[in-house]
């Protein structure tokens, strides 16, 4: 048997990359699944490779409206939901430092990042808590745990993803409602495809992924991008019964990233030293 069989879930942002696989992942564990998102032809296309138990609606989650029509029409087709899995996200414009951010898409960006989740949670759990159970999982990101350069505004509402989820996780809990958060790590996806540009060749595109592989992976204990199926399979585990008792938990699906920096400064300080003194013909 499949962990989510009987269940019906939400996936937002389902047509690519992670949510793609989250969609996938809960079709073949026995989820009747309804899968939006902005893109209708490559909505449409998953949906029919995944099967019967797969719809697909249009819906931006920036527009509360949509969001109460996806619901509605979730309830319509499956007659349920046991679980909404607020992945939509955009990461706005590249700028590498703030000073040159001109935060022209700080609106759109909160709006579909952190808005369009709670959108999507309330509306869900208006439902959910007349029927006293069911699970919202918000997809976050290690940019919300990690400070660093760049996409500012997006690790900002990514951190409010978080806060969010947590806090409305307690306002939850007496209808036996739960509310996690994951964060992905290094995952390619279209939004990191740093590997990614029209001028190169496939064979360049792929010789420049690795570059980009190699110092991603330099940081992190394991030695690996991840892949989108790492992410789904938690998000399958938290919408499932076996994570009955789990809920206000961020979980970093991140190869190590959020456990410390894989840099060992004290080995190339003892290197460094090392070197030094047999320099000076010392040791």
């Amino acid at each position: 048997m499949g962990q989510l069989d009987g269940k019906v879930a939400i996936v937002t942002g389902g047509t690519m990359g992670i949510g793609a696989a989250i969609a996938e992942v809960f079709a073949e564990e026995g989820a009747r699944v309804v899968i939006a998102s902005r893109n209708a032809e490559q909505g449409e296309a998953l949906a029919t490779t995944l099967g019967s138990a797969v719809r697909y609606l249009r819906a931006d989650v920036a527009k509360r409206e949509e969001v109460q029509a996806l619901v509605d029409f979730t309830l319509t087709e499956f007659g349920g939901l046991d679980a909404m899995i607020n992945n939509a996200a955009i990461t706005g414009a590249f700028h590498n430092r703030f000073l040159d951010d001109d935060l022209a898409d700080f609106d759109q960006v909160v709006n579909v990042n952190l808005a369009g989740v709670m959108h999507g949670s309330q509306i869900a759990a208006r439902h959910m808590a007349k029927q006293r159970s069911g699970a919202i999982v918000n997809l976050s990101s290690i940019a919300a745990a990690v400070p660093g350069y760049a996409l500012l505004t997006y690790r900002a509402a990514k951190a409010g993803v978080e806060n969010f989820s947590r806090s409305l996780a307690i306002d939850l809990g007496e209808y036996g409602v739960r509310v996690n958060a994951i964060e992905p790590g290094h995952i390619p996806t279209r939004n990191s495809a740093f590997g990614e540009h029209p001028a190169l060749t496939a064979e360049q595109s792929a010789e420049l992924t690795g570059i980009v592989d190699e110092i991603y992976n330099a940081d992190q204990p394991l030695k690996r991008r991840g892949s989108p199926r790492d992410v789904a399979y938690t998000a399958a585990f938290l919408a499932s019964d076996r994570a009955a008792y789990v809920t206000g938990q961020v979980i970093a699906v991140d190869g190590g990233v959020t456990a410390g920096s894989a840099f060992n400064q004290n080995r190339l300080l003892t290197e460094a030293r090392a070197r030094y003194l047999k320099d000076l013909g010392i040791g």
